[in-house]
């Protein structure tokens, strides 16, 4: 399960980004954006980010995730559109010279702290 060590990540770049003179701070809410080729199961990510922020300021805080659609370009006819299926040429002009846009991010947004 590779949610554990993403879970990982998170919270040590969470825990790295609250600011240091925030006297006991606690964290509400981690917004996220996960791209559908992530390969992220949301509840299991859900629940390693709940084993691993046990006694942290992120023990009772919230996954709130954006997941962001697979977006190409076609680099021969210059037409962006989200892949909805397995194939990756071009729905315009049918070339295979497509670079991904979006889809395999990975990121935290934003932290909502409580008052």
């Amino acid at each position: 399960m590779h949610e554990m060590g993403i879970a990982q990540q998170l919270v040590q770049i969470a825990l790295d980004s609250i600011p240091k003179e925030i006297e006991n701070p606690k964290v509400e809410k981690v917004n996220l954006k996960i791209g559908r080729l992530a390969s992220v199961v949301e509840h299991s990510l859900a629940f390693c980010f709940e084993i691993i922020t046990k006694d942290t300021p992120l023990e009772t805080a919230r996954l709130n995730i954006d997941f962001i659609p697979v977006m190409v370009h076609c680099r021969s006819c210059d037409h962006n559109w989200e892949v909805t299926g397995p194939v990756f040429k071009c729905q315009f002009c049918e070339d295979g010279d497509v670079e991904m846009i979006t889809g395999r991010e990975i990121e935290i947004t934003s932290l909502e702290l409580a008052d």
